[in-house]
């Protein structure tokens, strides 16, 4: 059973262990880094949660819900998804998005979840294409393509 789990002094090291494969590390940071970067931007309002595999930590996760309101904050937001590479290809990052999309689709007036990706080879938006996101033609923070994932 998949779960997203707190990110407590018990699995902390665990949890920041997580890798992804080589040449993924340009789509997306390290844990360490992800969290890093909730606390350096908190007009975010990071949430974030270890994945898990039963009692086994597969990925990381990150959204923001609701911002603060200041400029360059997108509510509803997927702000960043990693799956160990050790556990890739194996349904964990659909999964993620299955409990994410969920997650915002608890209140109704939540219609669309946003994330974004830059371009390249082996990055990520085939996959969120895949699972139903879509291309907005829009260029986000550091040039990263919008996508968007209607809700309802």
């Amino acid at each position: 059973m998949i779960t997203l789990r707190e990110i407590t002094d018990e699995n902390r090291e665990e949890v920041y262990a997580l890798r992804l494969a080589p040449g993924q590390e340009r789509f997306v940071s390290t844990v360490a880094d992800s969290i890093q970067e909730a606390i350096d931007e908190p007009d975010g309002r990071a949430l974030y949660w270890a994945v898990y595999d039963d009692d086994t930590p597969v990925g990381f996760v990150m959204i923001t819900d609701e911002t603060s309101g200041a400029p360059g904050y997108i509510a509803q937001y997927l702000w960043k998804l990693l799956i160990d590479e050790r556990h890739q290809r194996r349904g964990y990052g659909t999964a993620v998005l299955d409990l994410v999309a969920e997650y915002f689709k608890r209140r109704p007036e939540v219609e669309v979840m946003w994330t974004s990706a830059q371009e390249g080879e082996g990055g990520p938006i085939p996959f969120y294409e895949g699972y139903g996101f879509e291309q907005t033609g829009e260029l986000v923070f550091d040039d990263e393509v919008l996508l968007r994932l209607r809700l309802r």
